[in-house]
């Protein structure tokens, strides 16, 4: 039961992520709807007014992230989760029923601030009920329903576009509203984090969902009292230093790498340039040269690459392969692809060629990015960023982290639409940079973290306070084992 267990909740728990990849698709199909165009007007700053609806969505997302922190460590992850579908259900409404512009954007804020709480709180969630040799695996399930909630956009956007009226862009937006209810119902039934009730001091119940979550053999009792034993003598030494402050995540050397390494991997991870094609993917297709409807076409194919090569990645490579290896691998093969793409698209402007073959190898170089993004910075970033932390500084850590990304998603989506029409191919050369930059800092600074608990990255980081220094190891497992014997 254990295994399968821990699978299906990380599974239903990334519904969440299913949200963020569903929106971030729809949109690059919405935008592009002649009946939307009309809805916002202003056809003279249409390609500003575009870049705003998706601004807006992920600077919402940015401040979803930043509280997400707080609500963490006060309420516990599954109530957050339960927060932000809340907030997805109201701002999806108010999406799909605007009756104008204002509304709308309004509409696109809230439901960027639950996207911004879902994608640090299902991460860390997953981090925390997921056994260390399993933990790539179930955090990168994350990433792979983002992907799916991209192909499931992308063929409804694709469909939608040969509705009449205002449906074309109101049904794609509604359906959001079907995984926000389904999260909000379900998570009343999901355990809460072992870790955040030792936090707590609701020790029996953190021991009782160890004990589910190792069920899944007859050494399930075994790992159970192993895992809980570990877990309880760090985090009860944790909180005789725990000070809820900011500045822990700098306060010492072994912090302040660990806030780095975080930060770093999610900002890299924008970087790519993957949601450059994930919310202007269209426009990047028309200006290699081809129509609104083969644009929209397209991008559906596009968006089934992805997700089938994470799904393999997590489940076959991730947790032997680690962390380290695939990022470099990431950051070196986005160099190759955006310098080929840069070349086809100055040596061959869609304005004034109609070389199919170097069309076609265009197209070919976006596909490729989001093949070698699956196999790098899509789970990985997820897992490396939630794992790094200790448990006293893991929520506002992850929210820190996040923030992060979602800054550097708001500054590429307001400028790449805008970029992509007025510099066209010179605008790929930033990524080209950008990755260059990020392979040397991984590979001079990353650590491998596969296979740790998360109670052994203080060896990794070095951290100067050791639980058996707080805590005497003897007491913890005699009173641990006092426990078994009542319970």
């Amino acid at each position: 039961m254990g295994r399968m267990y821990n699978i299906g909740l990380a599974l239903f728990c990334s519904i969440g992520s299913f949200l963020f990849g569903y929106d971030s698709g729809i949109i690059s199909s919405v935008i592009t709807f002649p009946f939307f165009k009309s809805f916002v007007g202003h056809e003279s700053n249409y390609e500003s007014l575009s870049g705003a609806v998706v601004s807006t969505f992920t600077g919402g997302c940015f401040f979803g992230a930043m509280g997400a922190g707080w609500t963490n460590d006060r309420f516990g992850r599954r109530r957050t989760i339960q927060l932000g579908a809340i907030f997805a259900l109201w701002g999806c409404a108010m999406q799909s029923g605007a009756n104008n512009f204002a509304c709308m954007l309004i509409g696109r804020i809230v439901a960027g601030f639950a996207i911004g709480i879902l994608s640090m709180t299902v991460p860390l969630y997953n981090t925390e009920i997921a056994p260390p040799k399993h933990r790539g695996f179930m955090v990168g399930l994350a990433q792979q329903m983002i992907g799916i909630g991209f192909i499931v956009a992308n063929w409804v956007g694709y469909g939608c576009q040969f509705l009449d009226g205002d449906q074309q862009w109101r049904l794609p937006l509604g359906l959001q509203l079907v995984p926000a209810t389904l999260l909000l119902v379900g998570s009343v039934f999901m355990p809460r984090s072992p870790r955040w009730l030792l936090e707590h001091g609701h020790d029996d119940e953190a021991l009782a969902v160890v004990r589910t979550l190792h069920s899944a053999s007859s050494l399930g009792e075994e790992e159970a009292v192993a895992e809980f034993a570990q877990m309880r003598e760090t985090i009860k030494a944790e909180a005789v230093v725990r000070s809820r402050s900011l500045s822990d995540l700098w306060a010492t050397r072994g912090m302040l790498r660990r806030t780095l390494v975080a930060v770093g991997v999610q900002v890299f991870g924008q970087f790519s340039g993957i949601n450059v094609i994930n919310y202007f993917g269209p426009s990047m297709y028309k200006a290699l040269g081809l129509s609104d409807s083969q644009s929209l076409l397209v991008q559906g194919i596009y968006g089934a690459v992805g997700p089938i090569t994470n799904f393999f990645f997590i489940t076959l490579i991730l947790d032997t392969v680690g962390r380290k290896k695939p990022l470099m691998f990431g950051a070196g093969s986005f160099i190759v692809t955006y310098s080929v793409l840069t070349a086809i698209v100055a040596s061959f402007p869609p304005d004034e060629s109609t070389n199919l073959a170097a069309q076609r190898a265009g197209i070919a170089m976006i596909f490729l990015t989001s093949i070698f993004f699956s196999v790098s910075f899509g789970p990985v970033s997820w897992v490396l960023a939630s794992e790094v932390f200790p448990t006293r500084t893991r929520s506002i850590g992850t929210s820190v982290a996040t923030c992060a990304n979602w800054a550097f998603n708001v500054l590429f989506s307001q400028v790449s639409n805008i970029a992509i029409v007025n510099i066209s191919w010179k605008y790929y050369i930033i990524f080209i940079c950008l990755n260059a930059i990020d392979f040397v800092i991984i590979a001079f600074f990353f650590p491998e973290t596969k296979g740790k608990t998360l109670e052994e990255m203080a060896e990794i980081f070095g951290d100067e306070i050791d639980a058996h220094d707080v805590l005497s190891s003897t007491a913890a497992h005699e009173k641990l084992e006092h426990h078994f014997e009542k319970a």
